[in-house]
């Protein structure tokens, strides 16, 4: 997969929508080294394990309408990716930016202005805030299954989706999830690792 290929056949943007998610990049690589937004060590490939890895969340929902939020957006994944493209693909999409952390809050709302595109950032605590009625949830590298499903229950709406991008070990975290929550769940494996996967959740109740 190399830099700059799309991986969506269904999923076409413009070349302003490319180059909007390439300042990202661009952004990403000068901030992070201040205020530790990705691990060192991916912004080499910063195209493929952050820009495509959130497009797939994107892709996999394909959403028309509706308020997508994302929880814990630190450096914008899959959040800004979502804002994007949903600006083009997906104009009757409200994205809600949720980051506890101010400075990266700073980050979020630098790169929406620089790329012009709206999303609303609320800096606090997911847990702190009323509920948010959401369409759509989506989180990245955030914390536990069981632990996101208490986030998405308080904040979907009742028929919403949520979008989980999740590594090796979920098999593991869903059959712990199940202890507690009943749910739909529909693993798409990932166009960025095929030992992690797209979670979409839906149907959740608890035990």
């Amino acid at each position: 997969m190399t830099d700059r290929h799309w991986a969506f056949p269904d999923l076409t943007v413009s070349r302003e929508t490319t180059e909007k998610l390439s300042h990202l990049v661009d952004m990403l690589r000068k901030w992070s080294p201040k205020i530790n937004l990705v691990a060192q060590s991916t912004l080499e490939n910063a195209w493929t394990r952050h820009i495509l890895d959130s497009v797939q969340a994107f892709d996999v929902v394909n959403p028309k309408t509706g308020h997508w939020v994302d929880f814990g957006s630190g450096g914008g994944f899959p959040g800004l990716v979502v804002a994007i493209l949903a600006q083009e693909c997906s104009p009757g999409v409200k994205v809600t930016l949720v980051e506890s952390d101010q400075r990266k809050c700073v980050f979020l709302k630098a790169v929406l202005r620089e790329v012009r595109t709206k999303a609303d950032v609320l800096p606090a605590r997911i847990e702190s805030l009323d509920p948010l009625a959401a369409t759509y949830v989506s989180a990245r590298a955030l914390a536990g299954l069981s632990t996101l499903l208490t986030y998405a229950k308080h904040h979907l709406s009742d028929d919403g989706v949520a979008v989980f991008l999740k590594g090796a070990e979920w098999k593991k975290e869903v059959a712990t999830a199940r202890e507690s929550w009943n749910f739909t769940c529909n693993p798409r494996t990932s166009v960025t690792d095929p030992n992690a996967v797209v979670l979409t959740i839906g149907a959740l109740t608890h035990v």
